[in-house]
């Protein structure tokens, strides 16, 4: 049952481009919002772990801090997170724009309204099925010393760090999940990609864009990306997706804020 449901589905999938023009245009589209969003992130990521692996102290005791103070001045800080908050927003809203601009109406991705109740149920099991294989593989890193010391916040104890970290967990799964399944996925179909390589592509770029969290999270992440982009690929929903990426961002992020000081692997 579990391998039928991994197999590609019969998705109502847009025509293949032919004409060579706008299959360049496409592909250029394509290299455009991946470099200025994701993909930016992926070649820092793969720099900032470069960098801890030449340096004195070994990976497992460095640090690596998800959300973290841009300023001494609390309200400046707070002007920082909010301002990262709105770029990742607005990284999803490109995607989404583009896809309006090309004729998809955002109900084609799995972006509207009609099944709430459903979409919710499917994010929570998202979320404990990539969630908590995730930490797991997180503590056999910390234990092999190949994954660096996680902390999703080392934020001020402010008034406003909880919202923030909320915010800031929407905002990343809004941007991740809208550029890479949404916008990503249905663009490649659109150039006669199969489903499978697709889904490849999309999982090894999230998989890149987490490589400053250690080679465990490049795995966590190939994992997750090879599932959401599946589970997109045969449901085309796409709310679920977003949602469980926010569940599982918002539990570490204001989890790890509450109980950092009782939690045994910090």
């Amino acid at each position: 049952m579990l391998r039928s449901w991994l197999a590609p589905g019969p998705p109502a999938q847009p025509p293949v481009v032919t004409d060579r023009r706008e299959r360049r245009l496409i592909g250029l589209e394509i290299a455009v919002v991946v470099t200025v969003t994701l993909g930016l992130s992926a070649l820092r990521s793969a720099l900032s772990l470069l960098e801890a692996l030449l340096a004195p102290a070994p990976l497992s005791e460095q640090q690596v801090a998800l959300n973290a103070p841009a300023s001494t001045d609390l309200w400046l800080d707070l002007a920082f997170q909010l301002t990262r908050a709105l770029q990742l927003a607005g990284w999803g809203a490109l995607a989404a724009y583009l896809l309006l601009r090309a004729g998809f109406a955002l109900r084609r991705v799995g972006l509207d309204g009609r099944r709430p109740g459903r979409d919710a149920l499917h994010s929570a099991g998202l979320a404990a099925l990539i969630g908590i294989p995730g930490l797991g593989l997180y503590l056999l890193g910390r234990l092999a010393g190949i994954t660096p010391d996680v902390a999703p916040s080392t934020l001020t104890d402010a008034w406003w760090r909880i919202p923030v970290l909320v915010v800031s967990a929407a905002a990343n799964s809004w941007a991740e999940e809208v550029v890479m399944i949404g916008y990503l996925l249905t663009r490649l179909r659109q150039l006669g990609f199969s489903e499978n390589r697709s889904a490849l592509v999309a999982a090894v770029l999230r998989g890149a864009y987490h490589l400053y969290q250690g080679v465990g999270a490049f795995v966590g992440n190939l994992v997750m990306g090879l599932v959401f982009a599946r589970y997109w690929q045969r449901t085309n929903r796409l709310w679920p997706l977003v949602g469980a990426h926010l569940l599982i961002d918002v539990v570490a992020f204001v989890g790890y804020a509450l109980l950092v000081d009782v939690l045994p692997f910090t």
